[in-house]
């Protein structure tokens, strides 16, 4: 019995050496400027070896072959790395001659990519070794001296976008997410269905819009808490709480109706639960660290914006068919309110039993 062992012992230890990938990693330096984005590329040679073809590997780490290879590093490590600013692509070329760096087993490929004025967006897309489908790339952007932002790049995240800390950056941030605040809401029928609740037993404008800024200011904390990591319930929580809201203002609107109104505290108790539905969405868009603040007050505008298109939307047209009679105002509110019972239970169950 021992001897198989030590036989596969033994093979596994002969086969290592040859196959295993002494780093495969990538750096990937990036200095964001107002007329160029410099660009420093620190690879491995054991991967530039197996794209040039040069064997053993640790030849490149001779100053003299790099500097006699220098046109073919920059023909290799220039096209796999793609640089955008404010959606127009960059022409970078290499600006200094590449540099062995023996105590990183790496070479150091420095290059400059110009730009025409501030940056707002810079993207960064990068597929520095194929072959090797485990490769990664580590990027660091810097901006003003500072590191303002890591990322991992790899198969199946190849870009990364920086917001920079300028005016134009500020205004790809707005206009980034204010629309994505704007289209979760028209696109979201939970949160449409508990605003049209809200609406059903009618009112002032100026009700109304008290009732849907008080979802707002409620909903923006939770966000607010959620997206920082300070307050982050599981979703297998929030998301039925959030059908239970639906429920209890159709169930509100059956039981008062024409008596005391209480939606501007409904609206600002449940919208804290709303909130943290609204967080999983942004956590999906990956905030920009920098501009986390703007980003947030961005989306929650946006999100105001899109409650008052649809109260403009609905409350006009239910106005329009109170107008028509007393009995179909009536019907409307105690029909309305059971169809908003009826999907917010079923909604409930469905989040409980089938998340």
């Amino acid at each position: 019995m021992r001897r198989p062992a030590l036989a596969i012992l033994g093979a596994l230890a002969w086969a290592s050496p040859a196959a295993a990938h002494p780093a495969p990693f990538s750096y990937v330096d990036l200095v964001v400027g107002e007329q160029a984005i410099d660009v420093t590329v620190v690879a491995h040679v054991f991967d530039l070896a197996h794209d040039l073809g040069i064997d053993p590997p640790d030849r490149l780490l001779d100053p003299a072959l790099v500097a006699a290879r220098r046109e073919e590093l920059a023909r290799l490590i220039l096209p796999r790395l793609q640089i955008a600013v404010d959606g127009r692509a960059l022409s970078c070329r290499s600006s200094d001659a590449p540099q062995a760096a023996p105590d990183r087993q790496s070479v150091r490929v420095p290059c400059s990519c110009a730009s025409e004025g501030a940056a707002g967006v810079v993207r960064v897309a990068a597929a520095m070794f194929p072959y090797d489908p485990k490769h990664q790339t580590f990027l660091n952007v810097y901006e003003g001296g500072t590191l303002r932002a890591q990322a991992i790049l790899d198969r199946d995240h190849a870009g990364f976008e920086y917001f920079a800390g300028t005016r134009q950056g500020a205004l790809a941030v707005a206009e980034r997410f204010l629309p994505a605040g704007v289209r979760h809401i028209l696109i979201g029928p939970d949160h449409l269905l508990f605003l049209v609740g809200l609406l059903l037993l009618g009112g002032s404008l100026r009700r109304l819009a008290l009732v849907v800024t008080a979802f707002t200011l409620a909903h923006s904390l939770t966000l607010s808490l959620a997206v920082l990591g300070l307050f982050s319930p599981p979703a297998r929580m929030v998301e039925p709480a959030i059908a239970l809201s639906i429920v209890y203002v159709g169930v509100d609107n059956l039981l008062v109706r024409q008596g005391r109104d209480l939606r501007a505290w409904i609206a600002l108790g449940f919208g804290l639960v709303h909130g943290l539905g609204f967080a999983s969405v942004l956590r999906e868009m990956a905030l920009p660290a920098r501009a986390l603040g703007l980003s947030l007050v961005s989306f929650n505008l946006g999100v105001e914006v899109g409650q008052m298109l649809v109260v403009g939307a609905v409350a006009t047209a239910l106005a329009a068919l109170r107008a028509r009679s007393e009995w179909t105002g009536q019907s409307l509110d105690v029909v309305g309110s059971m169809v908003v019972v009826a999907a917010g239970s079923l909604w409930f169950v469905q989040r409980l039993l089938f998340p």
